[in-house]
């Protein structure tokens, strides 16, 4: 009986060494968890395969949550998967997060980080991510990685609104009111403001005067083909998608691709090459109109019209070989019977 109770005595001794162990490891990781996050600019820790493992390891229960965006900036051209712009609004989360929870229980009950898939390849493969964007959710505990959750990227849940909704219903805790940065800074606005002020009464006395560039009809003109191009040139479906002017080749690492082909994706370059195109059409046929009318030879004329029509002929034939390139479909030009 005295031999049990000696064996109790041990047992309980080494479970209450190893629990204090526990509690120093965590108030350790804890520790730097909150230096790091205090050192990022938008509180989202910065992990790699050397430094995830400590804070992520199932071996002693974690006290806290981890929230975690696999990131690829190889990948952030690529407008289908608006990956910098994901990656922004988790940092607004973030830095929403750590700022109304500062001083209280909160802020060490969760913390934001990303992993970059050039230096933690091993931590991809390990959570099984097959593609981007990629976004879980590793709760409080001794889990690994089948314990963690996904968070599903679509519709709403793509702001930072959203990800704060998905937070919330995991761990009850709240990100509080989330602040965006405003589009014009303060310093922007005051240095317009005070320029738009000392320029006033010189607007005002070219206005007077009918001196301005919106009285000379070049400038109009000049403005009536920039916006002829840009609605050709399909611009506005740049902007929406925020295209690139050109990406990387991945069959042929050094070179570009100015063209993509399918119908679903247009670079910038192909909006240019169209655009130049269609707006050289344009001209020719306004030059026919307005100027070729006032020559006083008809052989100029006819010269010049003759012109015209092969540049604008082979200016359509190349907008109609591109399209059949990247739709599939053919446009089949037949001679009338008549003619035959």
């Amino acid at each position: 009986m005295a031999l049990i109770g000696r064996s109790s005595v041990v047992v309980g001794v080494l479970a209450l060494l190893c629990r204090q162990c526990v509690c120093d490891l965590n108030a350790e990781r804890l520790s730097d968890l909150l230096q790091l996050q205090s050192a990022a600019a938008d509180r989202v820790i910065a992990m790699d395969e050397a430094t995830f493992p400590r804070f992520a390891s199932d071996d002693d229960p974690r006290p806290y949550s981890l929230f975690i965006f696999f990131d690829a900036v190889m990948l952030w051209s690529n407008s289908e998967l608006q990956l910098e712009l994901l990656r922004k609004e988790f940092g607004l989360l973030a830095s929403a997060y750590a700022k109304n929870n500062e001083g209280s229980d909160g802020a060490t009950k969760v913390f934001f980080c990303t992993l970059e898939l050039g230096n933690a390849r091993s931590v991809f493969s390990l959570f099984g991510i097959a593609s981007l964007p990629h976004i879980r959710f590793l709760p409080v505990g001794s889990g690994g990685p089948n314990e963690s959750s996904e968070m599903e990227l679509s519709g709403p849940f793509r702001s930072a609104e959203g990800m704060a909704a998905f937070l919330e219903s995991k761990t009850k805790q709240k990100a509080g009111q989330i602040i965006r940065p405003p589009l014009i800074s303060k310093s922007t606005i005051l240095l317009l403001t005070s320029g738009l002020l000392v320029a006033a009464p010189f607007v005002i006395k070219m206005l007077a005067a009918q001196n301005t560039p919106l009285h000379n009809p070049q400038v109009w003109c000049i403005g009536a083909l920039l916006v002829y191009f840009f609605s050709v040139s399909g611009g506005m479906f740049n902007i929406i998608r925020h295209m690139p002017l050109f990406v990387p080749d991945r069959n042929n690492p050094g070179s570009l691709m100015y063209f993509l082909e399918g119908s679903e994706m247009q670079l910038g370059a192909e909006c240019l090459f169209v655009g130049l195109l269609y707006t050289a059409v344009g001209l020719i046929l306004a030059s026919v109109s307005h100027i070729l009318v006032h020559l006083q030879s008809k052989n100029t004329q006819r010269w010049i019209m003759l012109l015209g029509m092969v540049v604008s002929y082979f200016a359509v034939r190349r907008v109609v070989a591109l399209n059949n390139w990247k739709t599939g479909y053919r446009i089949t030009s037949y001679w009338p019977k008549r003619w035959s």
